[in-house]
């Protein structure tokens, strides 16, 4: 071949080539190439889009970090410490306690007021503990302003309203005994309705499997909370320390727990026993009063009122 025909046959090729290329569609790195403010503003656009990559994963890290926090603390327990009223033994170590609990004070005793406007000072929620009839049991241990189930309609309405007035700051209420009376659909539907009428919702202590309790307050649109775990029905530290465990391990189930111990008998080794388990209870639930429960798990906007006459020395 001819170095002349080699020559034509170069320019041939060389055109085609060109041809070739002025049909494909440049490319982002081709048109950066071929223009030198194109290619200053793409290096300027590179190191923006790096930067908010980079604050974007810090950002990214920090909303993790924070709903890990939230999740933790919507596991939540709720400490209902019954039987305040009557200076029963205990009660100033369970006020101590460093998280926020509830109390739930019986009316008509000698310390009803005096404990129930402590506890409320010390920013913990008070509950009303009303006395019901049991199955079984001592009358002597009801005490004061007692249900019973041979009232009628309009005395059970009375006792429920009167017991209300007598303890400050009561935002909620709860059975102290009654395994009898919270079976009874008539009696509980007019304890309901009243605390509803108050701004009060009922706390099922269950002393009885067979309560009512649940399905009325659903019902009358009320929360049906309900106690999870008693704390000391057997009154030994051992015991109540065993129970706390067992409080740690419903709530990581079931993210809430209500768990009801008392002042009295088993008032020294409940109130040691929390103040023992409640740094490292604290590392897996948030211990809140049973307002912020029932507010948080289902809605509840009750606004109760201070029916009380505080007396001026505690204003």
């Amino acid at each position: 071949m001819s170095k002349r025909t080699k020559l034509h046959l170069r320019n041939i090729i060389k055109k085609a080539i060109q041809a070739t290329r002025s049909r494909r569609e440049p490319t982002y790195a081709h048109v950066v190439r071929q223009n030198p403010k194109m290619r200053k503003n793409t290096a300027v656009c590179i190191v923006v889009c790096l930067v908010f990559t980079v604050c974007g994963n810090v950002w990214n890290m920090d909303v993790a970090s924070a709903t890990g926090k939230q999740d933790q603390h919507q596991k939540m327990v709720a400490v209902i410490i019954d039987d305040l009223g009557n200076n029963m033994k205990g009660t100033e170590q369970i006020l101590n306690l460093p998280v926020k609990i509830t109390v739930a004070v019986m009316p008509f005793l000698p310390s009803t007021k005096q404990d129930a406007m402590e506890a409320h000072k010390r920013g913990h929620d008070v509950i009303v503990h009303l006395p019901m009839e049991p199955k079984q049991g001592k009358p002597e241990w009801l005490g004061p302003g007692a249900i019973k189930a041979n009232m009628s309609d309009e005395e059970v309405r009375a006792k429920v309203t009167a017991a209300i007035k007598e303890v400050p700051f009561a935002i909620g209420m709860n059975n102290h005994m009654g395994s009898k009376i919270t079976s009874d659909k008539r009696i509980m539907s007019i304890v309901l309705d009243v605390c509803k009428e108050h701004g009060l919702f009922f706390v099922d202590s269950r002393t009885n499997y067979w309560s009512v309790v649940p399905e009325l307050a659903v019902e009358k649109g009320m929360p049906p909370v309900r106690n999870d775990i008693f704390l000391d029905d057997t009154h030994t530290l051992a015991h109540v320390s065993r129970q706390l465990t067992k409080v740690g391990e419903w709530v990581n189930e079931h993210d809430t727990c209500v768990t009801i111990g008392h002042v009295g008998v088993s008032g020294m080794y409940t109130s040691s026993a929390l103040h023992s388990s409640v740094p490292r209870l604290k590392d897996h639930a948030k211990f809140v009063g049973i307002s912020d429960l029932v507010r948080s798990v289902w809605g509840w906007k009750g606004a109760p009122a201070t029916h009380t006459t505080i007396p001026s020395s505690e204003q």
